[in-house]
């Protein structure tokens, strides 16, 4: 890899030890990915994915304190993933016990170094940082140093921001030194399609559903996908960016997709269309009945597949303000349609915290919370990894949680069904 001049002296020890380190780390993770240079980063914040007081990180807590007790902090300030517990999630007195005496004893210390460290300020803890209320949704052509698999997928693809599918704590490194490797999701060559995949539906795929079909067959590579602009839409409207921040989730989750292409919506699709398809990309075709051979697929976790649901997440990643809108409304639709006041199985939706301060002061809030619906900034996956929480009978629409945990996916249609008395 080859330095300029401010690079090797960072690397040479010049602004002392502790950064020294940090710019040997991304130049070994550099090297592993045949980078040639490493380039500034130029986006306004950064966004780190490790958020959680697990008692073993003790590895991470040592490396970030090492960082602050060498007056080493992040160029750039930065927002988090979502915190992992919630005392309104309901849970009982054994799984609040393991939350807070084994699991997560280091939450606190652990957020109190990443304020030291640079977070943007104490709300600042989701996995969707690009929403507007949030305040870090970087610009067209940014280069980034995150982590968050479903916010590198939007960035890159909603936002044509360029971001690598890096590992947690390389962000937080590249954020220090201000520079990044170049390669792979960098390039230009490297955010061409290798997939072309083709929507060929009588009706609008649901999003986590699709994503999942995809990330499953094309898993690290980057499809071009025709035939979603006629359910979407050729703009990036609320509706379709929400749609897309879903989809692109399960394509991250389920395969390991960084950055995808939707034809005559996404920023460089819109830009340079067929242009970015490789010679000799592969074919991907997807019907209502491929669709639903990947659902029918799926694997139950549950010890009794026919057990009533104890719990049902619906946000990972975390929904947008007008998400929580329209489920406010479908839920009041639903309920009056069955004769009920309340959902019949206890329901937790999941924002960013500045989504639901802003939701909070909108008719919606009281009339949701009306239907018995409790709202949440926790991450869902964090609290199904809570061992008490994996034997409960979960429901879920995020493919990101069932792939992760033992929450079984139901699409949206099929939730709404459910938490209002129908049969699962």
């Amino acid at each position: 890899m080859i330095l300029n001049k401010e690079q090797q002296a960072i690397l040479n020890g010049e602004k002392g030890e502790t950064l020294a380190k940090v710019m040997k780390t991304l130049v070994m993770y550099g090297d592993a990915f045949e980078a040639e240079k490493l380039v500034p980063i130029t986006s306004e914040y950064n966004h780190l994915v490790t958020s959680f007081g697990l008692k073993v990180m003790s590895p991470v807590y040592d490396l970030m304190q090492q960082l602050l007790d060498a007056g080493v902090i992040s160029e750039q300030k930065f927002s988090v993933d979502p915190r992992p517990i919630d005392k309104n999630v309901p849970a009982n007195f054994l799984q609040n016990f393991v939350f807070n005496k084994f699991m997560y004893t280091k939450q606190g210390f652990y957020e109190d170094q990443l304020n030291k460290l640079g977070l943007m300020n104490k709300d600042a803890f989701t996995c969707t940082c690009y929403m507007d209320e949030v305040g870090n949704k970087p610009k067209k052509g940014d280069v980034l140093s995150w982590a968050e698999s479903s916010a590198v997928v939007y960035a890159n693809s909603v936002l044509g921001a360029r971001c690598n599918r890096n590992s947690g704590i390389i962000d937080i490194m590249g954020s220090i030194v201000g520079y990044v490797p170049y390669f792979g999701l960098l390039t230009d060559e490297g955010r061409k399609a290798t997939w072309v995949v083709k929507v060929k539906t009588t009706k609008k795929p649901e999003a986590q559903l699709l994503g999942s079909a995809i990330g499953m067959k094309v898993m690290e590579d980057v499809p071009y996908v025709q035939g979603l602009d006629k359910w979407i839409g050729s703009e990036l409207t609320d509706s379709a960016c929400a749609y897309l921040k879903d989809f692109g989730a399960a394509t991250a989750s389920n395969g390991a997709v960084g950055l995808y292409h939707i034809e005559n919506l996404t920023p460089e699709a819109k830009e340079m269309g067929e242009k970015l398809i490789c010679e000799g990309a592969k074919e991907y075709i997807i019907d209502d009945a491929e669709l639903k051979r990947v659902q029918d697929n799926y694997p139950v976790m549950w010890k009794n597949a026919d057990a009533t649901p104890k719990l049902c997440f619906v946000g990972c990643p975390h929904l947008s303000l007008e998400q929580l809108k329209e489920w406010t409304l479908n839920i009041e639709k639903e309920l009056k349609a069955k004769g009920i006041k309340k959902v019949t199985v206890p329901t937790v939706f999941t924002a960013a915290p500045k989504v639901l301060e802003t939701f909070n002061k909108t008719e919606y809030a009281e009339r949701l919370k009306a239907t018995g619906v409790i709202t949440s900034y926790i991450c869902p996956l964090m609290y199904m990894n809570n061992p008490l929480c994996k034997k409960m009978p979960v429901i879920t629409s995020s493919n990101k949680l069932r792939t992760y945990t033992s929450a079984r996916y139901y699409t949206d249609a099929e939730i709404l069904t459910i938490i209002t008395g129908g049969k699962k």
